[in-house]
């Protein structure tokens, strides 16, 4: 039996899955802890992996392992290749101003004026900058710390570093990455595949013609191998490697809910949408994979159910006892600023409180309906711009709890199919590595699938609407 690893390097935690490279079949698997918060050294990262490794019971019979990571995560390296601060991860908002000013000058550079900058970005990477793009990270880094900018050699994202680490060789020149984490970094023109370094100039705020840059590998091209001979795939950002380990094809929509809410679509075609409401990344196959993502994801339950002092199963009868609507509640969850809209500053609101209506039951169910209407919207923005939905799959920690997978068809408008729960990352991720190992993409067999199906209910989505945008800045 030959044997194949994958690893999801997420917010949260370090997850490693050991298959047969063959069948697919789970072998093993281990994880370990990240630290929590915005701002992370990324050696957290490498002793979480060493530590998940080894909970694994070790690669020493392992083939070939692949890497997946959180996006956009700043990465900075000197010219020793030493990290030069702490990462700034993709839910620290401090760039926000960043956001805007680069938009603004893209517009001047390439438009007719500044309205022109969201135009200008999405023709020229597929996205309009936001806090979370590792471009606007740069530019705060610049702006706000201009020594550590003027050291920077390289850029990386976490999942490249920690292929980079596994390398073990040191040279910068040996960073590398694939495409679909590189269309997260806000400097990467997804369409044609090359990575814009004026964009990189404009961010540093210098000629950053000598900064390495990771090389983008193809989806089954080695990035090397380990010291112990071990091939490393390119890897690829976490929902690559979700869409990757699901078998995702042209159709399929996933909304996935963990520490961010992501809907992602997989197109033949790159998408490019002015209005920031999709960001145009690409997928781990050659294709493309389109995002809509929410800021607050499974907190959105957590801090509600942590208010009502309830376990998961208690909190899922309360939400499930109150009627459709909430008795009137809606709970905007803005408890980070969101992304998508883009309301960095914002925080959360509830909202329509009567003597009547404030209940344990109708705000559980407020909680869960407000975290879907905002993946709503997203799903919506697919079907507004043409992308097929055919196929719903709910994913994620979050998609565990009873009363999401329950009330999501009403508040969807959709079937919603239910996939086994797994590390889909880490599958993805391994899946990848095989391919890498033998030339082929192995067809693995999926876990078995439910389905869910409710009427829309009237009124959640219209009372969401009207009232999303009642929030106050945040101090």
């Amino acid at each position: 039996m030959v044997l194949v690893a994958g690893i999801d390097s997420s917010t949260q935690s370090c997850k490693v899955v050991i298959r047969d490279a063959d069948t697919g079949a789970l072998v093993r698997t281990g994880s370990a802890k990240h630290p929590d918060g915005t701002e992370v050294h990324p050696d957290h990262w490498w002793d979480a992996l060493q530590e998940a490794i080894a909970a694994a019971g070790g690669l020493a019979d392992v083939a070939a392992l692949a890497v997946g990571g959180q996006q956009h995560g700043m990465v900075v390296l000197d010219a020793a290749g030493e990290v030069i601060r702490p990462a700034l991860l993709w839910n620290d908002t401090r760039s926000a101003g960043a956001a805007r000013d680069l938009i603004a000058e893209l517009g001047e550079l390439r438009g007719s004026g500044p309205d022109d900058g969201a135009r200008a970005w999405a023709e020229a990477t597929g996205s309009v900058p936001v806090a979370s793009l590792t471009v606007t990270k740069l530019r705060w880094l610049a702006d706000a710390e201009p020594d550590n900018a003027a050291r920077v050699a390289a850029v990386a994202l976490p999942h490249d570093w920690l292929t980079w680490k596994l390398l073990g060789t040191g040279r910068l020149e040996d960073l590398a990455t694939d495409r679909s984490d590189a269309s997260g970094t806000g400097y990467f023109d997804t369409a044609h595949g090359v990575y814009d370094r004026a964009l990189l100039d404009l961010a540093l705020r210098r000629d950053a013609t000598g900064v390495v840059l990771p090389r983008v590998l193809g989806p089954d091209e080695r990035a090397g191998t380990t010291p112990d001979g071990i091939v490393l795939g390119p890897g690829c950002g976490d929902n690559a490697g979700a869409a990757l380990g699901l078998g995702m094809t042209a159709g399929d929509i996933s909304v996935s809910i963990g520490t961010s809410g992501v809907v992602a679509a997989v197109t033949d075609t790159p998408v490019a949408d002015p209005s920031g409401t999709l960001t145009g990344f690409a997928d781990a196959t050659g294709r493309f994979l389109p995002l809509a993502v929410t800021l607050n994801g499974s907190q959105t339950l957590d801090v509600v159910r942590d208010l009502l002092g309830v376990g998961y199963e208690e909190y899922d009868a309360l939400a499930l006892a109150a009627a459709p609507g909430a008795g009137g509640l809606t709970l905007v969850p803005y408890y980070q600023g969101e992304r998508t809209p883009n309301l960095p500053h914002a925080t959360g609101s509830l909202l329509g409180m009567t003597m009547a209506n404030l209940t344990r039951e109708n705000l559980a169910r407020a909680s869960v309906e407000g975290l879907l209407c905002g993946l709503a919207d997203g799903l919506e923005a697919f079907v507004a711009r043409g992308v097929p939905v055919e196929r719903v799959r709910l994913i994620g920690g979050g998609a565990r709890a009873r009363a999401v997978q329950e009330i999501a068809p009403s508040v969807l408008g959709r079937d919603v199919l239910l996939p086994e729960p797994g590390e889909y990352v880490a599958d993805g991720a391994a899946r990848q590595a095989a391919w890498v190992l033998t030339g082929e993409l192995p067809t693995w067999e999926t876990s078995a699938t439910a389905a869910r199906s409710a009427p829309a209910t009237p009124g959640v989505r219209e009372a969401y609407a009207a009232r999303r945008d009642l929030w106050v800045e945040r101090p």
